[in-house]
């Protein structure tokens, strides 16, 4: 666990100044498991989110040793996956996860010989009457009902309006160094709970699949989070040694769908000529896995932004795995900077899309402040995990440029105190007062009235 870096700062303890988990749950009942998508659980298993220890719906205690990798063939999701079922050997096979425990008979699995390797069956939802999941051979397949409540809280269903809470007034009244100890300790545990989701993907994967992960995720924002995330799981690093990781990655991100070039424009189709080539020898092996055009956001994404550029951004860093290696156990923030600045693309510098005209200037492949985001979300989560003392470095890590969110979190807090623009200058402090702001503001749908954020201030005072 991380120490505070300040003695001032030892008072606070965010952890117990969140709402308690009953009393979160009470208010806000978990969603159901109809309202998740069924990829988004898929991808939230993938990355250990659900943990790796679970009791079958018969009773034994099953362990995951190893999540396997995304199937690329006809059958179930997951492929060279192994399970232990009551501490007994690994039981190497397949893991199929449906969303109703009747899927299984509903899609014809029980019958089809692609999935006589299945040794887990996972499901969010089962009817009321027992079901057993069995194969052709008519052989028992262990049964797991995931629980989606034990996730880390997605997007809330009710988002406030962003007007001053009712908080505003006690931290108005509080001495800047008590408020700013506040935004501290919440930013501090932000971090070690990005640093726990992280290492819960290297306990799965492996260290290097847990940093090209994270960095993929990083590189697709808010809109394509989740799409960059499929995009790495399905697709693991070790898989892109040597040539051809532009045609694997924009050919699993389904933008090589078409093989009609003529409405391009010549570089374009020059361009697309050279990694359709690549991508055409080895399309039967993994088109089963390309994302279709409706898992990418393209609506209200700025053009530099474009889920394309973002693509071969991160063919990019790829390319230099060996030294972005070498960046995550150095941490050091002007050498990310320096190696982010360095990548380029000879393509993609002049274009926002395969469809846009060229740009008379080059533009930066990833942007300054999308490095700040990969410092605050991916490399100091990693350092901070080997060592804790580096968190007074991270504290020294300027904002990027604010965000919609940001400025509506410090409406909802500080209203138009002159002194808040100041204490957010920093990236920890960004991301403390967003812990903050998911914790209590986008939880609360009573207009403030029943937030526990102002009491909680008043117990610290």
């Amino acid at each position: 666990m991380l120490q505070p870096n300040t003695g001032s700062s030892k008072s606070w303890d965010y952890a117990a100044m969140r709402p308690p988990e009953r009393a979160r749950l009470r208010e806000e009942p978990a969603r159901p498991p109809g309202r998740w998508k069924e990829l988004e659980m898929q991808a939230r298993w993938f990355a250990g989110e659900f943990g790796a220890r679970f009791q079958s719906a018969t009773g034994e205690d099953v362990r995951v040793i190893q999540f396997g990798v995304w199937n690329r063939e006809a059958g179930p999701d997951f492929a060279e996956a192994a399970v232990s079922i009551n501490g007994g050997p690994p039981l190497r096979g397949c893991i199929e996860l449906d969303r109703d425990a009747r899927d299984w008979e509903r899609h014809g699995h029980s019958l089809n010989p692609d999935y006589e390797s299945v040794v887990l069956h996972l499901f969010l939802e089962q009817g009321s009457e027992t079901f057993f999941t069995r194969g052709a051979k008519h052989q028992n397949i262990p049964q797991v009902l995931l629980d989606p409540s034990k996730l880390e809280r997605d997007a809330p269903l009710f988002v406030p309006a962003a007007k001053p809470g009712r908080c505003m007034a006690p931290l108005r009244d509080m001495p800047r160094e008590k408020v700013t100890d506040i935004l501290d300790a919440a930013a501090r545990f932000r971090l070690q709970q990005k640093a726990a989701r992280i290492a819960r993907i290297a306990e799965a994967h492996g260290g290097d699949e847990a940093l090209y992960q994270s960095l993929a995720a990083t590189l697709g924002y808010k809109a394509n989070t989740l799409a960059f995330t499929l995009l790495a799981q399905r697709l693991p690093i070790r898989s892109l040694r040597g040539d051809g990781v532009d045609a694997l990655l924009f050919g699993l991100g389904g933008f090589l769908a078409s093989t009609d070039m003529t409405r391009f424009e010549r570089e374009t189709r020059s361009y697309l000529r050279e990694i359709w080539e690549g991508w055409w020898p080895r399309r039967h092996e993994w088109e089963r896995l390309a994302l279709p055009p409706e898992h990418w956001n393209t609506g209200g994404v700025r053009p530099a932004n474009h889920p394309q550029r973002r693509v071969a951004a991160l063919a990019q860093i790829v390319k230099h795995w060996p030294k972005v290696r070498l960046l995550k156990d150095s941490c050091d923030i002007k050498q990310i900077r320096a190696f982010f600045a360095g990548l380029h693309d000879e393509y993609w510098d002049f274009h926002f899309t395969l469809t846009s005209k060229k740009m008379p200037a080059p533009m930066a492949l990833v942007g300054q402040s999308r490095v700040t985001e990969m410092l605050a979300n991916v490399f100091f989560p990693l350092a901070i995990l080997a060592e804790p003392a580096i968190w007074s470095e991270y504290c020294k890590l300027p904002a990027a440029s604010s965000n919609r969110r940001v400025e509506t979190a410090a409406i909802r807090l500080f209203g138009g105190m002159p002194a808040a623009k100041e204490m957010l200058k920093t990236a920890a402090r960004q991301q403390g007062l967003l812990q903050i702001y998911e914790d209590f503001c986008m939880r609360d749908d009573s207009d403030c009235e029943r937030c526990l954020f102002p009491r909680q201030i008043a117990q610290w005072r």
